[in-house]
């Protein structure tokens, strides 16, 4: 059973929280992270990405660079952009993006849960990244980014929350993506119980985004155990800060390849490879219409079919029936492509370290395959999407997926929640 409670959150004054609240500190390059601190030097990315601070040469993970990060946490509760609330609270988070919305509870969840696979995986994390988030945790003795849940047994909780959703929201404002945020908090101990209780109920918890943040997270309250022998459990480190949704209503888009080269074969042979590997492939007419292009003329339109531009053109592949596969990873598209072309065909057995492939998020759209096999790369793949019934479905069998599987939209903001461990 699914164990949370609330927390006092520091968080920005809402006359200031359009200017802090940034997206999560990986979905920018080096650059555009220090292109948006200096634009806005409020932006919450100082504080997640605290390398943006120093000169470029220095090495970002640096004790030094953590250490920033904790101070400017600091300086904003002085100054006061940032609060801290007195009391526990549960904060109801809801986003509406293209019309569709989505309403979550912000709480902070059982490090235990996440260690017995009540909260469960569906994805590796890369050693570098968890590290780094690891030690910005440590350093700052604080959760500065949401850990992303889906929940399947919802309709309690989501009829409780919608009754706090009627009144005054402590944040309401549009994020720089467009999507419009908003925040209410909920701070009376009845209703707190209440949500408590019906969290409870709830079996498993699937992660969908933030996998690093997670691991993160035990591993620092797994090193502060040792140093605590006689902890209790209530200490804060013992839990970590993730805002949970149901499952229905969650929009998760593809996450796109693109690889360097073709292994030391030129186009002709590559196609050729990828019919002999179960393809049926077919070049796409040329679209020219930019009302066309936006709308995804090019995107995949079922399972079983991806879509690939080589060459300054677009193809479809269409994997027949000897290569589909039936178990909950096989049968993935991410799992068809890498299985049938990016390990036996281009060389690349492990994507979370090769340094040929890189991952494009599906909100990016497929003008940024072009762009990027016109700048840096050789041949982009789109896929299509993996459903969240597919996630839940790996995560009940222990399994994982591929790297990259998923793209959740939309992001959710940082900056708006700190969990002080």
């Amino acid at each position: 059973m699914a164990v949370i409670k609330p927390f006092k959150a520091i968080r920005p004054q809402p006359k200031y929280v359009e200017r802090v609240s940034s997206l999560p500190y990986d979905v920018y390059s080096q650059k555009e992270a220090r292109d948006l601190v200096l634009r806005n030097p409020m932006s919450f990315l100082k504080i997640v990405r605290p390398e943006t601070a120093f000169p470029k040469s220095t090495n970002m993970y640096s004790d030094k660079v953590y250490e920033k990060a904790r101070s400017l946490i600091e300086e904003n509760i002085r100054k006061g952009i940032f609060t801290v609330d007195e009391t526990d609270c549960y904060y109801i988070y809801r986003q509406i993006m293209n019309g569709r919305t989505q309403t979550g509870l912000v709480a902070c969840f059982a490090v235990d849960d996440y260690l017995n696979n009540v909260i469960k995986k569906h994805e590796f994390t890369r050693p570098e990244k968890e590290d780094d988030r690891t030690k910005h945790v440590d350093i700052c003795s604080a959760q500065t980014g949401l850990v992303f849940l889906a929940y399947q047994e919802a309709e309690e909780t989501k009829r409780i929350m919608e009754q706090d959703t009627h009144r005054e929201p402590i944040y309401d404002f549009f994020s720089i993506d467009n999507v419009r945020q908003l925040v209410w908090k909920i701070d009376d101990p009845a209703k707190v119980a209440k949500i408590t209780e019906a969290f409870a109920k709830i079996k498993s918890m699937y992660i969908a985004d933030g996998h690093h943040r997670s691991a993160s997270a035990a591993r620092v309250c797994q090193r502060r155990r040792q140093l605590k022998p006689d902890y209790d459990g209530t200490e804060e480190f013992n839990y970590f800060m993730a805002v949970a949704f149901p499952h229905d209503q969650l929009l998760v888009l593809p996450y796109y390849r693109v690889v360097k080269d073709l292994n030391g074969m030129n186009k002709k042979a590559f196609l050729k490879a990828i019919e002999e590997a179960g393809f049926r492939v077919k070049r796409v007419n040329r679209i020219t219409s930019a009302r066309e292009r936006r709308h995804g003329v090019y995107q995949p339109r079922y399972k079983g079919e991806i879509a690939m531009f080589l060459g300054g053109r677009w193809y479809r592949l269409r994997a027949l029936p000897q290569i589909l596969k039936n178990d909950a990873v096989g049968c993935l598209d991410v799992s068809l492509l890498q299985d049938n072309i990016l390990e036996p065909i281009l060389g690349i057995k492990d994507p979370r370290t090769d340094s040929r492939i890189d991952f494009v998020g599906g909100i990016r759209g497929m003008n940024e395959l072009e762009k990027r096999c016109r700048e840096d790369m050789k041949v982009a793949f789109a896929l299509y999407p993996t459903s969240m019934e597919e996630l839940i479905n790996v995560t009940n069998e222990g399994k994982v997926m591929p790297p990259k599987s998923t793209w959740f939209e939309p992001k959710l903001q940082s900056g708006l929640f700190i969990h002080r461990i």
